[in-house]
């Protein structure tokens, strides 16, 4: 199951990177189906959209949503490198994503267990399984140096 996970947490750091490359904070999402099908990919384009919502993860559920002609993506998991923040969790539960797997924790905007956890609240009535610290090192050192990049230069 692990190797599952750092298959497609892999696909989710490529996309981060592409966001780094267009100076976005560098995050990415992949979302895939019980089967194993990729059934959307994005990363982070608040800048470039200039978009305060274009976060990877509700990109990339938009994109899947329109894809299989339906909001709800039943049996799926969204992969993404780092944990969600309140809003995208909010997307995550209203489209009944089944599974939530991150990369590195976020202390400041984290909604799956760090500040919030969304997952836990019984009075939300539907919850996704939470999977977090897969591929951790690699998707916290690629934001960190992302910020760290961008205090030099300021």
């Amino acid at each position: 199951m692990y190797e599952k996970h750092t298959k497609f947490m892999k696909m989710a750091l490529g996309e981060a990177k592409k966001a780094g490359q267009k100076a976005e904070v560098p995050i990415g999402a992949v979302l895939v189906s019980n089967s194993g099908d990729v059934l959307s990919l994005s990363h982070n384009q608040t800048i470039s959209l200039a978009d305060p919502t274009a976060h990877a993860e509700i990109i990339t559920l938009r994109k899947a949503a329109q894809r299989v002609s339906n909001y709800r993506l039943l049996n799926t998991t969204l992969y993404v490198t780092i944990e969600p923040c309140i809003m995208c969790m909010g997307a995550i539960v209203h489209a009944r994503v089944s599974r939530v797997v991150f990369g590195a924790k976020d202390p400041k905007w984290g909604a799956a267990g760090s500040l919030y956890n969304f997952a836990n609240d019984t009075r939300l009535n539907y919850s996704p399984d939470i999977v977090h610290s897969v591929c951790e090192d690699e998707c916290r050192t690629l934001i960190q140096e992302f910020f760290r990049s961008r205090r030099i230069k300021e």
